[in-house]
């Protein structure tokens, strides 16, 4: 596309003449960040984006399996690996898995992501059958136990056939459905819903040397194509979920100004997942080596994309997570 439009969110029961909704939300906006390769950027009247640019960025979103997506819904990360970056080795059997399951879904989440092949920078391939063995057990053990929403976060069609059997009713794909063929067609045979991801390379070397045109527009044009391939295959845009992939083929500078424009992807139309909880970037701007101690920074930048209308936060942290989003929200 050669326009964007990043709308200039705010919030309050006040709104001024010409103020439109963001994203079906109480978030709201009368002026938008008119982008463009060629052009400086320039501010705009809300009143001024094309009609079917702000059909998309103030319509309501459907629900996606029966999550309200006009409110923040927290997404609780369990990786059955032992080498994940964070929690790698700690749910290392089923029961443990389940607990720690269980203890998320009633401290708040409502949704929960569960791997079996680390995408952390530098990881390598995990086989599908180990990667169908660590996960499908945890997840038919979970499906047992709660009624929450269960992702499965793979590559490969293998694995999401076999969790999608289990139980899980979201597939979450880091590589944008780039990786495997056959995931995307699979996806679209159940009718899933699904997150495309961006990231750039794969996670052996996406950290090696990151480089962009521009890191904003380029990660946009990118979901704004796979959204419209996973269409083309029958999916339903309102049933797919993207993820501006923080952290995976970017720098640290990447990453800041897709955490400062966020408010852009609401161009295409979907919900946005943001995933920032305990990553380098938190480590790095917050001053904390330790991973398991990242969780006041990774909520700081959690609130700040709520701010800009971010509908689900994927953390390790849910009961600090939850509480801080009570008081975001009693104090708006």
């Amino acid at each position: 596309m050669t326009e964007y439009y990043r709308p200039l969110v705010l919030h309050g029961p006040a709104r001024p003449a010409g103020a439109v909704p963001l994203a079906g939300q109480t978030l709201w906006f009368t002026h938008a960040e008119r982008l463009s390769r060629t052009e400086a950027p320039t501010v705009v009247s809300a009143q001024d984006i094309p009609g079917d640019m702000l059909a998309r960025l103030t319509g309501a979103r459907a629900e996606i399996t029966g999550l309200a997506m006009d409110r923040p819904q927290i997404m609780g990360i369990l990786n059955a690996t032992p080498d994940s970056f964070s929690d790698g080795g700690v749910h290392n059997s089923v029961e443990t898995a389940v607990a720690s399951a269980e203890q998320m879904v009633a401290h708040g989440a409502s949704i929960l992501d569960i791997g079996g092949e680390s995408t952390r920078p530098g990881a390598s391939y995990v086989p599908e059958d180990e990667e169908i063995a660590r996960t499908q057990p945890v997840i038919e053990a979970i499906r047992a136990k709660t009624q929450a929403l269960i992702s499965i976060d793979t590559r490969k069609a293998s694995v999401a056939r076999a969790a999608w059997s289990a139980g899980a009713g979201l597939i979450n794909d880091v590589s944008g459905f780039t990786f495997d063929p056959q995931l995307a067609q699979f996806c679209a045979e159940v009718d899933a819903p699904v997150c495309v991801m961006h990231m750039q390379g794969d996670p052996a070397t996406m950290q090696d040397d990151p480089q962009y045109d521009d890191v904003l527009l380029d990660v946009y044009d990118f979901l704004d194509g796979m959204v419209a391939q996973l269409e083309l295959l029958g999916l339903n845009r309102d049933q797919i979920v993207i993820d501006p992939g923080i952290g995976f083929g970017k720098t640290q500078a990447h990453n800041l100004t897709l955490l400062q424009n966020l408010s852009l992807f609401h161009g295409l139309g979907c919900p946005i997942l943001l995933g920032v909880s305990r990553k380098g970037l938190i480590g790095q701007i917050g001053q904390e080596p330790r991973k398991d101690a990242r969780a006041p920074g990774s909520i700081a930048v959690a609130l700040a994309g709520l701010s800009q209308g971010v509908q689900i936060l994927r953390v390790h942290d849910v009961p600090e997570t939850a509480q801080a989003l009570r008081l975001w929200a009693a104090v708006r």
